[in-house]
Protein backbone atom coordinates (compact mmCIF):
# COMPACT_ATOMS: atom_id res chain seq x y z
CA UNK A 1 0.00 0.00 0.00
CA UNK A 2 1.23 3.48 -0.85
CA UNK A 3 1.91 5.80 2.09
CA UNK A 4 -0.50 8.78 1.95
CA UNK A 5 0.98 12.11 0.94
CA UNK A 6 1.76 14.35 3.90
CA UNK A 7 -0.43 17.47 3.83
CA UNK A 8 1.17 20.92 3.55
CA UNK A 9 1.53 22.49 7.00
CA UNK A 10 -0.90 25.17 8.10
CA UNK A 11 2.04 27.35 9.08
CA UNK A 12 3.49 27.28 5.56
CA UNK A 13 0.08 27.88 3.97
CA UNK A 14 -0.61 30.85 6.21
CA UNK A 15 2.70 32.43 5.25
CA UNK A 16 1.73 32.41 1.59
CA UNK A 17 -1.79 33.69 2.22
CA UNK A 18 -2.20 37.39 1.36
CA UNK A 19 -5.85 37.87 2.33
CA UNK A 20 -6.96 35.33 4.93
CA UNK A 21 -10.31 37.04 5.60
CA UNK A 22 -11.18 36.88 1.93
CA UNK A 23 -10.26 33.19 1.84
CA UNK A 24 -12.38 32.38 4.87
CA UNK A 25 -15.38 34.26 3.54
CA UNK A 26 -15.02 32.52 0.18
CA UNK A 27 -14.91 29.08 1.79
CA UNK A 28 -17.64 29.65 4.38
CA UNK A 29 -20.36 27.07 3.98
CA UNK A 30 -18.46 24.98 1.44
CA UNK A 31 -19.44 21.34 1.89
CA UNK A 32 -17.18 18.32 1.48
CA UNK A 33 -20.16 16.06 0.93
CA UNK A 34 -20.39 14.93 4.54
CA UNK A 35 -16.94 13.36 4.41
CA UNK A 36 -13.76 14.06 6.36
CA UNK A 37 -11.18 14.10 3.58
CA UNK A 38 -7.45 13.70 4.03
CA UNK A 39 -5.14 15.82 1.87
CA UNK A 40 -4.39 12.64 -0.09
CA UNK A 41 -8.08 12.50 -1.10
CA UNK A 42 -8.80 16.20 -1.34
CA UNK A 43 -6.10 16.90 -3.92
CA UNK A 44 -7.76 14.44 -6.33
CA UNK A 45 -10.96 16.53 -6.49
CA UNK A 46 -11.69 19.84 -8.17
CA UNK A 47 -11.56 22.65 -5.59
CA UNK A 48 -14.33 25.25 -5.26
CA UNK A 49 -14.32 28.03 -7.83
CA UNK A 50 -11.49 30.52 -7.37
CA UNK A 51 -9.57 28.38 -4.88
CA UNK A 52 -6.46 26.27 -5.19
CA UNK A 53 -6.17 22.90 -3.48
CA UNK A 54 -3.94 24.55 -0.91
CA UNK A 55 -6.54 27.25 -0.19
CA UNK A 56 -9.23 24.62 0.16
CA UNK A 57 -7.09 22.54 2.52
CA UNK A 58 -6.17 25.57 4.64
CA UNK A 59 -9.81 26.53 5.13
CA UNK A 60 -10.68 22.98 6.22
CA UNK A 61 -7.73 22.77 8.58
CA UNK A 62 -8.45 26.08 10.25
CA UNK A 63 -12.00 24.93 10.88
CA UNK A 64 -10.80 21.63 12.32
CA UNK A 65 -8.12 23.18 14.52
CA UNK A 66 -10.73 25.31 16.27
CA UNK A 67 -12.60 22.15 17.35
CA UNK A 68 -9.79 19.73 18.23
CA UNK A 69 -9.70 18.00 21.60
CA UNK A 70 -6.31 16.71 22.75
CA UNK A 71 -5.82 13.26 24.30
CA UNK A 72 -2.87 12.06 26.44
CA UNK A 73 -1.38 9.95 23.63
CA UNK A 74 1.80 11.66 22.40
CA UNK A 75 3.95 11.04 19.38
CA UNK A 76 7.70 10.63 19.78
CA UNK A 77 8.26 14.39 19.67
CA UNK A 78 5.77 14.99 22.49
CA UNK A 79 2.98 16.38 20.29
CA UNK A 80 -0.47 15.15 21.42
CA UNK A 81 -2.95 13.28 19.27
CA UNK A 82 -6.36 14.89 18.99
CA UNK A 83 -9.78 14.45 17.44
CA UNK A 84 -12.99 16.33 16.79
CA UNK A 85 -16.64 15.30 16.73
CA UNK A 86 -17.09 15.69 12.98
CA UNK A 87 -20.33 14.53 11.38
CA UNK A 88 -21.53 11.81 11.47
CA UNK A 89 -19.72 10.88 14.71
CA UNK A 90 -22.41 12.21 17.11
CA UNK A 91 -25.12 10.32 15.22
CA UNK A 92 -23.11 7.09 15.21
CA UNK A 93 -22.46 7.39 18.95
CA UNK A 94 -26.16 7.84 19.64
CA UNK A 95 -26.94 4.76 17.54
CA UNK A 96 -24.44 2.74 19.55
CA UNK A 97 -25.79 4.04 22.85
CA UNK A 98 -29.31 3.03 21.87
CA UNK A 99 -28.44 -0.25 20.18
CA UNK A 100 -25.47 -1.82 21.98
CA UNK A 101 -25.96 -1.48 25.73
CA UNK A 102 -28.32 -0.83 28.59
CA UNK A 103 -31.86 -2.16 28.17
CA UNK A 104 -31.89 -2.71 24.41
CA UNK A 105 -34.42 -5.20 23.15
CA UNK A 106 -32.89 -8.34 21.68
CA UNK A 107 -34.38 -11.69 20.65
CA UNK A 108 -34.93 -14.29 23.35
CA UNK A 109 -32.07 -16.43 22.03
CA UNK A 110 -29.52 -13.82 23.21
CA UNK A 111 -31.25 -12.62 26.38
CA UNK A 112 -32.08 -16.15 27.55
CA UNK A 113 -29.09 -17.42 29.61
CA UNK A 114 -29.75 -20.97 28.45
CA UNK A 115 -29.41 -20.15 24.74
CA UNK A 116 -27.10 -17.10 24.64
CA UNK A 117 -23.98 -19.27 24.87
CA UNK A 118 -24.62 -20.63 21.38
CA UNK A 119 -24.44 -17.12 19.93
CA UNK A 120 -21.66 -16.06 22.29
CA UNK A 121 -19.39 -18.95 21.32
CA UNK A 122 -20.16 -18.45 17.62
CA UNK A 123 -19.12 -14.79 17.93
CA UNK A 124 -15.93 -15.68 19.83
CA UNK A 125 -14.98 -18.18 17.14
CA UNK A 126 -15.65 -15.68 14.35
CA UNK A 127 -13.54 -12.98 16.02
CA UNK A 128 -10.76 -15.47 16.79
CA UNK A 129 -10.59 -16.64 13.17
CA UNK A 130 -10.80 -13.25 11.44
CA UNK A 131 -8.48 -11.46 13.88
CA UNK A 132 -5.89 -14.18 13.22
CA UNK A 133 -6.42 -13.97 9.46
CA UNK A 134 -5.73 -10.23 9.63
CA UNK A 135 -2.30 -11.14 11.01
CA UNK A 136 -1.63 -13.74 8.31
CA UNK A 137 -3.06 -16.97 9.72
CA UNK A 138 -4.02 -19.31 6.88
CA UNK A 139 -6.77 -21.83 7.54
CA UNK A 140 -10.39 -22.35 6.61
CA UNK A 141 -13.31 -21.43 8.84
CA UNK A 142 -14.48 -25.03 8.81
CA UNK A 143 -11.16 -26.31 10.14
CA UNK A 144 -10.89 -23.48 12.68
CA UNK A 145 -14.40 -24.09 14.03
CA UNK A 146 -13.73 -27.81 14.29
CA UNK A 147 -10.49 -27.07 16.18
CA UNK A 148 -12.26 -24.97 18.81
CA UNK A 149 -15.47 -26.96 19.17
CA UNK A 150 -13.71 -30.33 19.31
CA UNK A 151 -11.12 -29.09 21.78
CA UNK A 152 -8.27 -30.81 19.94
CA UNK A 153 -4.64 -29.68 19.94
CA UNK A 154 -3.54 -27.25 17.19
CA UNK A 155 -1.66 -28.86 14.33
CA UNK A 156 0.43 -25.81 13.39
CA UNK A 157 1.13 -22.16 14.20
CA UNK A 158 -1.92 -20.93 12.29
CA UNK A 159 -4.26 -23.06 14.35
CA UNK A 160 -2.43 -22.13 17.55
CA UNK A 161 -2.93 -18.43 16.77
CA UNK A 162 -6.67 -18.94 16.31
CA UNK A 163 -7.00 -20.99 19.51
CA UNK A 164 -5.04 -18.32 21.39
CA UNK A 165 -7.39 -15.61 20.12
CA UNK A 166 -10.40 -17.62 21.20
CA UNK A 167 -9.01 -18.09 24.71
CA UNK A 168 -8.09 -14.40 24.87
CA UNK A 169 -11.58 -13.24 23.93
CA UNK A 170 -13.08 -15.50 26.61
CA UNK A 171 -10.65 -14.01 29.13
CA UNK A 172 -11.59 -10.46 28.06
CA UNK A 173 -15.18 -11.23 29.05
CA UNK A 174 -13.98 -12.38 32.47
CA UNK A 175 -11.87 -9.23 32.99
CA UNK A 176 -14.46 -6.69 31.87
CA UNK A 177 -15.24 -5.43 35.38
CA UNK A 178 -11.60 -4.85 36.32
CA UNK A 179 -9.55 -1.71 35.76
CA UNK A 180 -6.86 -1.93 33.11
CA UNK A 181 -3.31 -2.48 34.37
CA UNK A 182 0.00 -3.24 32.75
CA UNK A 183 -0.20 -6.74 34.21
CA UNK A 184 -3.60 -7.29 32.55
CA UNK A 185 -2.27 -6.14 29.17
CA UNK A 186 0.70 -8.50 29.60
CA UNK A 187 -1.66 -11.36 30.49
CA UNK A 188 -3.73 -10.78 27.34
CA UNK A 189 -0.60 -10.55 25.19
CA UNK A 190 0.74 -13.78 26.71
CA UNK A 191 -2.53 -15.56 25.90
CA UNK A 192 -2.52 -14.19 22.35
CA UNK A 193 1.06 -15.22 21.54
CA UNK A 194 1.50 -18.43 23.56
CA UNK A 195 3.44 -21.09 21.61
CA UNK A 196 3.60 -18.93 18.45
CA UNK A 197 6.76 -16.84 18.96
CA UNK A 198 10.31 -17.66 17.87
CA UNK A 199 11.38 -16.41 21.30
CA UNK A 200 8.86 -17.80 23.83
CA UNK A 201 10.15 -15.39 26.50
CA UNK A 202 8.78 -12.46 24.45
CA UNK A 203 5.19 -13.36 25.40
CA UNK A 204 3.81 -10.99 28.02
CA UNK A 205 6.69 -8.53 28.19
CA UNK A 206 7.78 -5.29 26.52
CA UNK A 207 10.05 -5.44 23.51
CA UNK A 208 13.61 -4.45 24.33
CA UNK A 209 15.88 -1.84 22.76
CA UNK A 210 17.66 -4.67 20.92
CA UNK A 211 14.42 -5.88 19.36
CA UNK A 212 13.84 -3.52 16.45
CA UNK A 213 10.12 -3.42 15.60
CA UNK A 214 8.54 -1.57 12.69
CA UNK A 215 5.29 -1.88 10.77
CA UNK A 216 6.21 -2.71 7.18
CA UNK A 217 5.20 -4.83 4.22
CA UNK A 218 6.83 -7.71 2.36
CA UNK A 219 8.64 -5.22 0.13
CA UNK A 220 10.32 -3.46 3.03
CA UNK A 221 8.21 -0.28 2.94
CA UNK A 222 8.07 1.04 6.52
CA UNK A 223 4.68 2.48 7.45
CA UNK A 224 5.26 3.11 11.13
CA UNK A 225 8.20 3.24 13.50
CA UNK A 226 6.92 3.00 17.07
CA UNK A 227 8.33 4.89 20.04
CA UNK A 228 11.61 3.57 21.54
CA UNK A 229 11.51 0.78 24.11
CA UNK A 230 12.81 3.16 26.78
CA UNK A 231 9.45 5.01 26.71
CA UNK A 232 7.18 1.97 26.94
CA UNK A 233 6.82 1.80 30.73
CA UNK A 234 5.72 5.43 30.96
CA UNK A 235 3.48 5.19 27.88
CA UNK A 236 1.76 2.05 29.17
CA UNK A 237 1.01 3.76 32.48
CA UNK A 238 -0.50 6.74 30.60
CA UNK A 239 -2.56 4.38 28.43
CA UNK A 240 -3.98 2.56 31.48
CA UNK A 241 -4.86 5.90 33.13
CA UNK A 242 -6.68 6.89 29.95
CA UNK A 243 -8.47 3.52 29.70
CA UNK A 244 -9.60 3.82 33.33
CA UNK A 245 -10.96 7.35 32.84
CA UNK A 246 -8.29 9.10 34.91
CA UNK A 247 -7.27 11.30 31.99
CA UNK A 248 -7.95 13.71 30.43
CA UNK A 249 -10.04 15.91 32.74
CA UNK A 250 -12.83 16.54 30.21
CA UNK A 251 -15.48 14.04 29.13
CA UNK A 252 -14.68 11.58 26.38
CA UNK A 253 -17.49 9.34 25.17
CA UNK A 254 -16.79 5.71 26.22
CA UNK A 255 -16.94 4.47 22.62
CA UNK A 256 -14.43 7.13 21.53
CA UNK A 257 -12.24 6.14 24.48
CA UNK A 258 -12.41 2.48 23.41
CA UNK A 259 -11.47 3.31 19.81
CA UNK A 260 -8.55 5.50 20.89
CA UNK A 261 -7.35 2.69 23.18
CA UNK A 262 -7.28 0.41 20.12
CA UNK A 263 -5.21 2.99 18.24
CA UNK A 264 -2.96 3.72 21.23
CA UNK A 265 -1.63 0.21 21.72
CA UNK A 266 -1.20 -0.30 17.99
CA UNK A 267 0.71 3.00 17.77
CA UNK A 268 3.02 2.21 20.71
CA UNK A 269 3.57 -1.36 19.44
CA UNK A 270 4.95 -2.38 22.84
CA UNK A 271 5.49 -6.03 21.92
CA UNK A 272 7.63 -7.88 19.44
CA UNK A 273 4.56 -9.50 17.87
CA UNK A 274 0.80 -9.71 18.47
CA UNK A 275 0.24 -5.96 18.79
CA UNK A 276 -2.75 -5.81 16.43
CA UNK A 277 -4.55 -8.67 18.15
CA UNK A 278 -3.84 -7.20 21.58
CA UNK A 279 -5.10 -3.79 20.45
CA UNK A 280 -8.39 -5.29 19.27
CA UNK A 281 -8.71 -7.27 22.53
CA UNK A 282 -8.32 -4.03 24.50
CA UNK A 283 -11.05 -2.43 22.41
CA UNK A 284 -13.40 -5.27 23.37
CA UNK A 285 -12.39 -5.03 27.03
CA UNK A 286 -13.15 -1.29 27.03
CA UNK A 287 -16.53 -1.68 25.33
CA UNK A 288 -17.62 -4.39 27.76
CA UNK A 289 -16.14 -2.43 30.68
CA UNK A 290 -18.45 0.45 29.74
CA UNK A 291 -21.47 -1.89 29.60
CA UNK A 292 -21.84 -2.16 25.83
CA UNK A 293 -22.73 -5.79 26.44
CA UNK A 294 -23.77 -6.48 22.86
CA UNK A 295 -20.06 -6.51 21.96
CA UNK A 296 -19.82 -9.96 23.50
CA UNK A 297 -21.60 -11.03 20.30
CA UNK A 298 -20.02 -8.69 17.71
CA UNK A 299 -16.96 -9.36 15.52
CA UNK A 300 -15.20 -6.23 14.25
CA UNK A 301 -12.34 -8.23 12.70
CA UNK A 302 -14.86 -9.94 10.41
CA UNK A 303 -15.64 -6.51 8.91
CA UNK A 304 -12.03 -5.27 8.92
CA UNK A 305 -10.91 -8.39 7.06
CA UNK A 306 -13.16 -7.47 4.13
CA UNK A 307 -11.12 -4.29 3.54
CA UNK A 308 -7.80 -4.47 5.43
CA UNK A 309 -6.30 -1.64 3.36
CA UNK A 310 -8.92 0.76 4.76
CA UNK A 311 -7.91 -0.31 8.28
CA UNK A 312 -4.25 0.41 7.59
CA UNK A 313 -5.04 3.66 5.80
CA UNK A 314 -7.06 4.92 8.79
CA UNK A 315 -3.93 4.57 10.95
CA UNK A 316 -1.76 6.30 8.35
CA UNK A 317 -4.16 9.19 7.79
CA UNK A 318 -4.08 9.94 11.52
CA UNK A 319 -0.29 9.87 11.67
CA UNK A 320 0.36 11.91 8.53
CA UNK A 321 -2.16 14.69 9.28
CA UNK A 322 -1.03 16.32 12.53
CA UNK A 323 -1.97 13.34 14.74
CA UNK A 324 -5.66 13.68 13.83
CA UNK A 325 -7.44 10.63 15.25
CA UNK A 326 -10.75 11.64 13.64
CA UNK A 327 -9.90 9.54 10.57
CA UNK A 328 -9.47 6.38 12.67
CA UNK A 329 -12.56 7.13 14.77
CA UNK A 330 -14.76 7.59 11.70
CA UNK A 331 -13.45 4.40 10.15
CA UNK A 332 -13.89 2.42 13.36
CA UNK A 333 -17.44 3.65 13.92
CA UNK A 334 -18.37 2.52 10.42
CA UNK A 335 -16.90 -0.91 11.14
CA UNK A 336 -18.85 -1.13 14.38
CA UNK A 337 -22.07 -0.09 12.68
CA UNK A 338 -21.68 -2.78 10.03
CA UNK A 339 -20.74 -5.41 12.62
CA UNK A 340 -23.86 -4.69 14.71
CA UNK A 341 -26.01 -4.76 11.58
CA UNK A 342 -24.57 -8.15 10.62
CA UNK A 343 -25.28 -9.47 14.12
CA UNK A 344 -28.93 -8.42 13.89
CA UNK A 345 -29.18 -10.03 10.46
CA UNK A 346 -27.59 -13.23 11.80
CA UNK A 347 -30.00 -13.36 14.76
CA UNK A 348 -32.99 -12.78 12.50
CA UNK A 349 -31.81 -15.55 10.18
CA UNK A 350 -31.31 -17.99 13.06
CA UNK A 351 -34.66 -17.00 14.60
CA UNK A 352 -36.43 -17.62 11.28
CA UNK A 353 -34.65 -20.98 10.94
CA UNK A 354 -35.74 -21.97 14.44
CA UNK A 355 -39.37 -21.02 13.75
CA UNK A 356 -39.27 -22.98 10.51
CA UNK A 357 -37.87 -26.02 12.31
CA UNK A 358 -40.52 -25.82 14.97
CA UNK A 359 -43.17 -25.53 12.28
CA UNK A 360 -41.80 -28.57 10.51
CA UNK A 361 -41.52 -30.42 13.79
CA UNK A 362 -45.27 -30.24 14.29
CA UNK A 363 -45.62 -32.22 11.10
CA UNK A 364 -43.00 -34.89 11.93
CA UNK A 365 -45.33 -37.78 12.52
CA UNK A 366 -42.43 -40.17 13.06
CA UNK A 367 -42.23 -38.61 16.54
CA UNK A 368 -45.07 -38.95 19.00
CA UNK A 369 -46.57 -35.90 20.70
CA UNK A 370 -44.43 -36.36 23.85
CA UNK A 371 -41.23 -36.48 21.83
CA UNK A 372 -42.23 -33.44 19.81
CA UNK A 373 -42.91 -31.50 23.02
CA UNK A 374 -39.49 -32.45 24.39
CA UNK A 375 -37.68 -31.42 21.19
CA UNK A 376 -39.57 -28.11 21.15
CA UNK A 377 -38.22 -27.52 24.65
CA UNK A 378 -34.71 -28.68 23.76
CA UNK A 379 -34.45 -26.20 20.88
CA UNK A 380 -34.88 -23.35 23.34
CA UNK A 381 -32.96 -24.95 26.20
CA UNK A 382 -29.84 -26.55 24.68
CA UNK A 383 -28.24 -27.16 28.09
CA UNK A 384 -31.24 -28.95 29.57
CA UNK A 385 -30.81 -32.41 31.12
CA UNK A 386 -33.65 -34.90 30.70
CA UNK A 387 -34.16 -38.18 32.55
CA UNK A 388 -36.58 -41.07 32.32
CA UNK A 389 -38.16 -39.77 35.53
CA UNK A 390 -38.54 -36.15 34.35
CA UNK A 391 -40.09 -37.28 31.07
CA UNK A 392 -42.42 -39.73 32.87
CA UNK A 393 -43.65 -37.04 35.26
CA UNK A 394 -44.02 -34.39 32.54
CA UNK A 395 -46.32 -36.57 30.46
CA UNK A 396 -47.88 -38.81 33.12
CA UNK A 397 -46.69 -42.03 31.51
CA UNK A 398 -45.17 -45.20 32.92
CA UNK A 399 -41.38 -45.64 33.19
CA UNK A 400 -41.16 -48.02 30.21
CA UNK A 401 -42.92 -45.51 27.90
CA UNK A 402 -40.55 -42.75 29.01
CA UNK A 403 -37.56 -45.05 28.42
CA UNK A 404 -38.72 -45.92 24.87
CA UNK A 405 -39.34 -42.23 24.03
CA UNK A 406 -35.88 -41.05 25.05
CA UNK A 407 -33.93 -43.98 23.66
CA UNK A 408 -35.71 -43.54 20.33
CA UNK A 409 -34.61 -39.88 20.26
CA UNK A 410 -31.03 -41.01 20.92
CA UNK A 411 -31.28 -43.49 18.04
CA UNK A 412 -32.43 -40.63 15.80
CA UNK A 413 -29.39 -38.54 16.94
CA UNK A 414 -31.62 -35.88 18.46
CA UNK A 415 -30.43 -36.51 22.02
CA UNK A 416 -27.09 -37.55 23.51
CA UNK A 417 -27.05 -40.05 26.36
CA UNK A 418 -24.55 -40.41 29.21
CA UNK A 419 -24.63 -42.56 32.36
CA UNK A 420 -23.83 -40.96 35.71
CA UNK A 421 -23.68 -43.64 38.37
CA UNK A 422 -26.79 -45.73 37.83
CA UNK A 423 -28.83 -42.98 36.16
CA UNK A 424 -29.03 -42.07 32.48
CA UNK A 425 -28.95 -38.37 31.55
CA UNK A 426 -30.03 -37.05 28.16
CA UNK A 427 -29.06 -33.72 26.60
CA UNK A 428 -29.97 -32.08 23.26
CA UNK A 429 -27.56 -33.05 20.47
CA UNK A 430 -25.02 -30.34 19.62
CA UNK A 431 -26.26 -30.37 16.02
CA UNK A 432 -29.93 -30.78 16.92
CA UNK A 433 -31.16 -28.34 14.27
CA UNK A 434 -29.17 -30.12 11.56
CA UNK A 435 -30.47 -33.53 12.63
CA UNK A 436 -34.05 -32.23 12.60
CA UNK A 437 -33.57 -30.97 9.05
CA UNK A 438 -32.42 -34.46 8.04
CA UNK A 439 -35.39 -36.01 9.82
CA UNK A 440 -37.86 -33.69 8.09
Amino acid sequence: MKIPGKPPSVKSLLKGQKDLLKLLSATAGISTGGTYPHWDQLRLHTPPSGLSHEDWWLSLKLNRISQYQDVPLMDESGTPFRYLLADPIPQRLQELDLGSGGLIQMPDQITNPETKDRYYVSSLIEEAITSSQLEGAATTRKVAKELIRAGRKPRDGNEQMILNNYRTMKRVGELKNRKLTKEMVFELHHLITADTLEDPTAAGRFRTADEKVVVDDIYGTVYHTPPPASQLEERMAAMCDFANGKSPKGFIHPVIRSIILHFWLAYDHPFGDGNGRTARALFYWSMLHHNYWLYEFVSISHIILKGPMKYQRAFLYAETDDNDLTYFILYHLQVMRRAVKQLHEYIKRKTDELRKLEGELRGLMVLNHRQRALIHHALRHPSQIYTFQSHRLSHNVVYETARRDLNDLVDRHLLDAAKTGKAWHFTPAADLEKQLQKLS
